[in-house]
């Protein structure tokens, strides 16, 4: 089972276009990185810049509309994400419990959704994409697809 661990770092809505963590807090998250890859559990992981360097598109009528990041209106945002493989939620759970996240920060974990278990006619639907291939295939086989970043939640 794949399991999203999504970091959602409070103050980040606000953080100004360039913020770094300090170097301390990304040696301390290579440390629990390192950990997950060497379980074997590690498929990727990425940090993301702060909202102010984003963008949002909505869709009014059918037609897209640009928001240019910060979002006023943002209550929480993504610092970064791990994707893992385990057994279960209770395992997933487990490894965002290791995770050497400061008092501002809170691990929303989340199973995601294989190409199997959507029902036959979704799975039609979506057969000519090649990456959900992909991706069913080296799930299956039980293959890890590693990227290593600098830092997931910074």
């Amino acid at each position: 089972m794949r399991f999203m661990m999504l970091m959602i770092p409070k103050g980040y809505e606000n953080a100004k276009p360039g913020a770094m963590p300090d170097a301390e807090a990304v040696e301390a998250m290579m440390k629990y990185n390192e950990s997950l890859q060497k379980a074997g559990v590690l498929l990727t992981l990425d940090g993301l810049h702060p909202p102010s360097m984003g963008a949002r598109v909505t869709f009014s009528g059918g037609k897209p509309i640009v928001i240019e990041g910060p979002f006023a209106e943002a209550k929480e945002t993504l610092g970064g994400y791990w994707i893992i493989q385990v057994n279960s939620k209770k395992e997933a759970i487990e490894w965002a419990s290791r995770c050497p996240a400061s008092d501002n920060e809170i691990i929303e974990v989340r199973q995601v959704q294989e190409f199997s278990e959507f029902p036959a006619d979704v799975q039609a639907a979506a057969a000519g994409f090649p990456q959900l291939r992909a991706n069913k295939m080296r799930t299956a086989a039980g293959e890890p697809d590693v990227q290593q970043a600098a830092c997931c939640c910074c």
